[in-house]
């Protein structure tokens, strides 16, 4: 599935939405991607739009993603970076201009409808690709590695945690207890861990949750637990929380020779936030100091010295949309199906099911 293919022609980008998602990741990523060139960004808030600007003086802007449809012939690329609810229909609606699409994660709220985008997409023979980015993230793509070379023999345990303490709340869709919002952790943060997991560990066989509502005023998940069996028969244990008062390692992986423990967050994200661009003359881009590389080793706890310092690769952002751009001009593989986050929502509304109901639930 490929759109445009004028060798040497950058393709055309319209970005829908300009808050957390598009300013902090969706634009800079792909104004520093070789190939993409971001066109217009659609938002209607005169601030951001003064924001986009500022940063970006030759982008075109648009009030409402009908005004950016109107002119799909001028597109190569829709990427929807706007509220979770309004995915789906935005989605689709570029489909039907004929235009491809990215979407952040969750793709749609339900599974269902993330197999109905693919077969629209399928049918109209256009890319529709899912914005992953911690698939790229420095812990994920170094345990990758771990697992390949075989170092740490076969897992048995997987403990994924995606955890903040941020005991007030914050406001907007995100805490708003409206389902129709696509709210709480359990689809943000959430979104991400059961990804890793699949990608690491293959589907899920059963699944067993707790979400709660922790903070004074909150409508909506703020601290969850997960708990999936895959087919392949490792066990992970995901968290995502904003009530966590000591966070634990982002991961804890247990195999039949050794483990992986690893503290800490990807750099890349609060790069983003602080300014900083990827690039060519960004040589340092997802590195971090050696004092927070991970620990591969048994028998001893790594905060005690227990093992071996395991170098962390580089975490890779641009990685994603480098792929998406080989995928529109050369063919090359979509870096991530909606099929791929089809799955990932059947382990989240199980969850959701599980949570609600106080059982395990199988798939």
């Amino acid at each position: 599935m490929t759109g445009r293919k004028t060798p040497g022609t950058p393709l055309r980008v319209g970005l829908v939405g300009y808050g957390l998602a598009g300013s902090v990741f969706h634009a800079p990523l792909i104004a520093a991607t070789e190939g993409l060139a971001l066109d217009t960004v659609v938002t209607s808030n005169p601030e951001r739009r003064e924001q986009v600007r500022a940063e970006f003086p030759d982008v075109r802007l648009a009030a409402t993603p009908d005004e950016l449809f109107e002119r799909a012939d001028e597109l190569d690329l829709v990427v929807v970076a706007s509220p979770n609810k309004t995915h789906v229909p935005l989605a689709t609606a570029a489909l039907k201009a004929g235009l491809p699409v990215v979407v952040d994660k969750p793709v749609a709220g339900t599974a269902t409808e993330a197999r109905e985008l693919a077969a629209l997409a399928e049918e109209r023979g256009l890319l529709l690709s899912v914005f992953q980015n911690r698939r790229w993230d420095n812990d994920f793509l170094t345990l990758r590695k771990l697992l390949t070379e075989g170092e740490l023999g076969d897992v048995y345990r997987f403990e994924s945690r995606f955890e903040r303490w941020r005991p007030q709340l914050k406001g907007g869709w995100r805490e708003s207890g409206d389902p129709t919002e696509i709210g709480g952790l359990l689809y943000d943060l959430g979104s991400h861990v059961v990804d890793q997991a699949l990608v690491l560990f293959g589907p899920a066989a059963c699944v067993y949750a707790e979400s709660d509502v922790r903070r004074p005023g909150a409508r909506t998940d703020d601290d969850t637990f997960i708990a999936v069996t895959h087919t392949s028969g490792v066990r992970s244990h995901l968290y995502a929380s904003a009530t966590t008062a000591q966070l634990g390692p982002r991961f804890r992986v247990l195999g039949s020779k050794a483990g992986y423990v690893k503290y800490g967050l990807d750099p890349q994200e609060a790069a983003l936030r602080e300014g900083r661009r990827p690039g060519a003359k960004t040589s340092d881009w997802g590195l971090e100091p050696e004092d927070l590389w991970g620990r591969v080793g048994a028998g001893e706890s790594p905060l005690t010295g227990g093992g071996r310092p395991e170098p962390t690769l580089p975490g890779d952002y641009p990685a994603y949309y480098a792929a998406v751009a080989r995928a529109l001009t050369e063919g090359g593989p979509n870096p991530v199906t909606a099929l791929e986050a089809a799955a990932a929502l059947d382990v989240l509304e199980a969850a959701r099911r599980s949570a609600h109901d106080g059982v395990a639930v199988s798939l």
